[in-house]
This record gives C-alpha cells, sequence and structure tokens, in this order.
C-alpha cells in the first residue's frame, strides 16, 4: 500500500479506534516473552476468529426466535446507587458495585479501584451503530466520586471507551492498563505519568492497592487491522486486607490454577460469562467454565463468592440475553458456590452473610421456551426465584 493511500485510510478512521503503539513503548512490546511472530500470544493456543462459516452464524444470530430473547422484554431494573451511598465506608472494608458489563468499583480497604469503565450509549467507535445499551448506567460517571485507579483489561470497545476515558482524563485517577493500551490512552489526551503500562505478571501500587497483570486467553484491537499489538490481561488487586480478582475476558485455560496458587485465595472473583459461542469457544466462557475458573482460582468452593460479569448490558452473541445469570446460578448451585447476583448499580459486600441472590432478570425477559429452569441440587445456597 502507497504512503499516501494509507496516510487516507488513517484520516478516514474515527479517534476512537486509538493509536498503535510506538517509540520506547514498541521496543518494549517487542522484548516481551508474551510477544512473537509479530504479534501478543496467548497461554494457551486460541482461535480469535468465528469457527465455521459466518452465514450459519448469521442464520442463527438474526433467527427470529432468537432475536426476541437477546434482548429484554421489559424495563431492566436498575438500583439507584447515589453519591451519598458510596460516601459510607463499607463496614467489612470491601464494597462491591457492579456496574453492567464488565464495569465494577470495587472499594478496597479505603481505595477505589474502577475496572473497566464503559458509560458510552454504545460498545461501538460510531455514535450511530453498534450494539447498543440494555440497560441505563445506574448513575453518571461525575456522581461516581473520586476514582483513584481506573483498571481496564483490553481494548475492545465493551471494555476500553473512549468516551469515558476522556472524561476521566481530567480527574487525578491512575490508569493501569495491560501493555500497548497505554497509545489509546495517550492519544486521548490521559497523561503519561498517570499511566502504569503492566506485561503479565508485573505489579504495580497505587494508593497502597498492589495490581498485578495476570494472563488471559483472548485478543485485542480497535481498529480495522487488528495487529494484535495491545496486550489482554485478567487482574489481582490487593490492598492491606483485602483481595480481589477481575477476569477481563478470557476463554477457559489452565492458567486460572496458577494465578490462584500464586495470588489467592480472593475475597472476590468477578468472572467473565457471557457473550459465548460454539463459534468462538476459545475466548469467551460459558458459565460453567466461568464457575471452573473461579473454583480454580480459589482452590475449592469454600472462599469468597463469585460476581458473574460481562452479561446483562450489550448484546454480543446469539445466546439470550438470560442464558448468562440462569447458567451460572445453575452452575453454583452444582458446586455450593457463593454467587453474587446484584442488580446494576447495587453496592453490596462480599462477606455479608446475605449477599444479593434474587434473579432480577426474570419479571424484565420473555419466557423461554419450556420455562425457566428448575434448582437442580440440594444444599446449595438459596436463591430467590423471581417471576
Amino acid at each position: 500500500m502507497s504512503r499516501s493511500l494509507s496516510s487516507g485510510l488513517r484520516s478516514l478512521q474515527p479517534a476512537a479506534f486509538g493509536a498503535e503503539p510506538t517509540g520506547a513503548r514498541w521496543e518494549r512490546i517487542r522484548k516481551s516473552p508474551n510477544f512473537a511472530d509479530g504479534s501478543f500470544q496467548n497461554p494457551e493456543g486460541a482461535r480469535t476468529r468465528p469457527d465455521g462459516s459466518m452465514v450459519e452464524f448469521a442464520k442463527i444470530y438474526f433467527r427470529k426466535e432468537e432475536r426476541v430473547l437477546r434482548a429484554p422484554a421489559g424495563t431492566v431494573p436498575v438500583h439507584a446507587t447515589t453519591l451519598a451511598d458510596l460516601a459510607k465506608p463499607p463496614v467489612s472494608g470491601l464494597r462491591i458495585t457492579w456496574m453492567g458489563h464488565s464495569s465494577v468499583l470495587a472499594e478496597i480497604d479505603g481505595v477505589r479501584v474502577l475496572f473497566d469503565p464503559v458509560w458510552g450509549e454504545r460498545c461501538s467507535p460510531f455514535a450511530f451503530a453498534g450494539p447498543k445499551r440494555l440497560h441505563p448506567v445506574p448513575l453518571p460517571l461525575a456522581a461516581l466520586g473520586p476514582v483513584d485507579v481506573v483498571v481496564i483489561s483490553h481494548d475492545h470497545y465493551d471494555h476500553l471507551d473512549m468516551p469515558t476515558i476522556k472524561a476521566l482524563a481530567h480527574t487525578d485517577t491512575v490508569f493501569a492498563v495491560p501493555l500497548g493500551v497505554g497509545a489509546h490512552l495517550e492519544h486521548w489526551g490521559v497523561p503519561a505519568d498517570r499511566l502504569r503500562e503492566l506485561d503479565w505478571h508485573e505489579s504495580t501500587t497505587v494508593s497502597g492497592v498492589t495490581l498485578t497483570a495476570t494472563p488471559a486467553r483472548h485478543f485485542c484491537g480497535r481498529g480495522m487491522r487488528n495487529p494484535q499489538h495491545t496486550l489482554w490481561a485478567s487482574w489481582v488487586a490487593a490492598g492491606s486486607e483485602h483481595r480481589v480478582y477481575h477476569s477481563g475476558d478470557t476463554g477457559y485455560f489452565q492458567g486460572f490454577k496458577d494465578i490462584g496458587a500464586e495470588h489467592g485465595p480472593f475475597d472476590l472473583t468477578m468472572i467473565q460469562i457471557g457473550a459465548y459461542s460454539d463459534f468462538w469457544p476459545d475466548i469467551h466462557m460459558t458459565p460453567e467454565e466461568g464457575m471452573r475458573a473461579h473454583l480454580d482460582l480459589q482452590g475449592g468452593p469454600v472462599s469468597g463468592p463469585m460476581l458473574p460479569i460481562h452479561w446483562a448490558t450489550f448484546n454480543l452473541a446469539p445466546h439470550a440475553w438470560t442464558d448468562p445469570g440462569e447458567g451460572t446460578v445453575t452452575a453454583a448451585r452444582r458446586a455450593a458456590a457463593r454467587l453474587a447476583l446484584p442488580r446494576p448499580g447495587e453496592p453490596f459486600e462480599p462477606s455479608a452473610a446475605s449477599l444479593p441472590t434474587e434473579q432480577w432478570w426474570r419479571p424484565a425477559a420473555a419466557v423461554p421456551k419450556g420455562g425457566w429452569p428448575v434448582a437442580e441440587a440440594a444444599g446449595a445456597p438459596e436463591v430467590v426465584v423471581a417471576g
């Protein structure tokens, strides 16, 4: 491609596409043990493009009966979180507020950590197209209050949202990101001195919380070429008394056991359980795989609870929007594992004797053919059936 044509194509790209790593950042990427043959590599081999015919995928995705189930039939209940709610310190020292999808505010021993904040209406480079929210954000970003550190798992649009980052760039927050992702943030106005850019197994400490980038099985990309030049990661956040794990996006892999052995057990795991498909089995987990990862990380079911993330906010896969929640409830019952099921915006403390466990999505959903699943394991934590 000629230099003039390449320059012309770049000029057509929206700012949301971000920027390619260059200079010292690129040199650091090239020296990474996780970078080979011109791209970042997964800890286990993974197919990062849909398997099978895209025609077959389209037939399933656009089939009327499935399309009806992929969006709420009613209003998704959102908890009306306020700044006053969040101003009260957590009794236990650890409080979690799931904002929807993979966006989570974790208040850890007095430090406020915001994972994968996406406040935009669409996870897309365009304001007029792309997956749109199934529910509003629980509260405006400006009402969230000060954030000590923003943690990004990878650069896909449903995890790295340019308008949200630009708004946070004007605050004093620090940004912890995987290697290469800092190029996007600098392009959007985040000062270099507020970036902590990590390779897998590297750590940084912000306001007393140690953040460690740990492996994940996924891929990256925001532009038209997606050359895999930015890393993806899961994250461990460890305060003086509490520690949590955020999976980012990932397929199941044996490395969860290693992460648990080195950094666990955790007071809470936040695990991706949505947007899975047989067309991309290696890069997103099913609810069953998510529960398996949770148990691997903890070394057994007697541990902190699991918070399902990466579901109920954007329509990103052929499955019904309620399937990840239903599947996770079933998997938790089988494993006798503790599960937190907050509404978007509902704060909870993982150590509390009573966790949010109502299946709040059912009243807002079309009832699936054959009805809702029935609890199948005795002795598991009680789950209140609504609807």
